[in-house]
């Protein structure tokens, strides 16, 4: 993806060039940030490799979706709210279906039947519900108050945002400190046997700061050129939000989990896909949340209205049906790249009216 790195220069240029239209500043931005989302990607592995699989598994787990959350943070501070919700559904959509679904069919393509760890994937499963009842709980509590009690809301927001970090938290103990082997891929033993040059931590750590900030400037400039894209090509910020930025932010992620699919490693697909989703879930919302207080002009909350509640619902019954066994082969994909398919047209078709998209029902 390094090829790409040429966009970063000419988003720069297109964004103080007055005459480019917004489409070309948006497309520019977007495939800048791609190669540097991938090159954080990569300096958080190098890293992780030199301190070990606790701490490794902590630094993936924080900055694996470092991505999402600079760009979600850019449209904070611009206060597009409903984007910033619109992504973060998006992202754990975009896992959920088109990343696993994609996984699933290259890979059973290739090998007829696919295992994986099922006892993973049944507390990742489970997770995952407790996330999607976390946003459903905020929505559905909307309904019940009048709006002048706002401030209800408020704390029933940041009250749910502090239960997820700690749920996140002691999932993490869970999963690298008392129960690992619930994680575990066969392929583990030989990956970690493997190690004869270790990498320069200070070299990775330069190359995940540098990357980190420009990775913030193109975000920025991707986030300033949002609604004049949107109102130019007819797309409503649902889609946007949904399907492109979340697309993008998670675009090496997607390369990762599909690659490793081919080579019939399916406990690290899932890790890639299913746990990119729950830290998504966990951590990046609700830091999202706490954070809108003190940058945004005004807080953000996990209220996703009805439309929401459907597309967060949604993957995770279909993802619980489908895991279950520990088994994958190329129907399942299309399964999930199907309904991943039939919620992107209906994005594309949302009108950006107040009660139909990501705002309060």
């Amino acid at each position: 993806m390094k090829f790409l790195l040429v966009f970063v220069p000419l988003a720069v240029i297109f964004e103080h060039w007055t005459s480019v239209p917004a489409g070309f500043r948006f497309a520019t931005a977007a495939l800048a940030i791609i190669p540097l989302a991938a090159a954080m990607v990569d300096a958080t592995e190098r890293i992780s490799h030199r301190t070990g699989p606790t701490v490794g598994g902590l630094l993936n787990a924080t900055f694996g979706n470092a991505p999402e959350l600079i760009i979600s943070l850019m449209a904070l501070r611009a206060g597009l709210i409903e984007v910033v919700k619109a992504s973060i559904v998006g992202v754990i959509l975009g896992n959920l279906l088109f990343v696993l679904g994609l996984a699933f069919l290259l890979g059973g393509l290739r090998f007829h039947v696919q295992k994986f760890n099922r006892h993973g994937a049944r507390i990742q499963r489970a997770v995952l519900m407790v996330a999607a009842i976390s946003i459903v709980v905020p929505s559905v509590f909307d309904n019940f108050i009048p709006p002048e009690m706002i401030d209800r809301e408020d704390g029933l927001n940041v009250c749910v945002a502090l239960v997820l970090l700690a749920t996140y938290a002691l999932l993490l103990v869970f999963m690298l400190k008392t129960h690992p082997d619930y994680f575990a891929s066969e392929e583990a033993a030989s990956d970690a046997a493997v190690e004869a040059g270790r990498p320069d931590v200070r070299l990775a750590v330069a190359h995940l700061a540098i990357s980190s900030a420009v990775l913030a400037m193109m975000s920025e400039i991707l986030v300033g050129s949002i609604e004049e894209t949107a109102a130019s090509l007819g797309m409503s910020k649902a889609f946007i939000g949904v399907i492109i930025l979340a697309l993008i932010g998670g675009a090496p992620e997607s390369v990762a989990a599909v690659a490793v699919a081919r080579r019939n490693k399916l406990d690290l697909t899932m890790g890639i896909a299913v746990g990119s989703s729950v830290q998504i879930a966990l951590f990046v919302a609700p830091v999202l949340v706490l954070a809108s207080y003190f940058m945004a002009p005004q807080p953000l909350n996990l209220m996703v209205g009805n439309a929401g509640i459907m597309i967060i619902m949604l993957p995770v019954l279909l993802l619980s049906m489908l895991v279950g066994d520990g088994r994958s082969n190329w129907f399942k994909g299309v399964q999930l790249l199907s309904v991943y398919l039939l919620i992107a047209l209906f994005c594309y078709f949302l009108p950006d009216t107040s009660g139909t998209s990501f705002s309060s029902p």
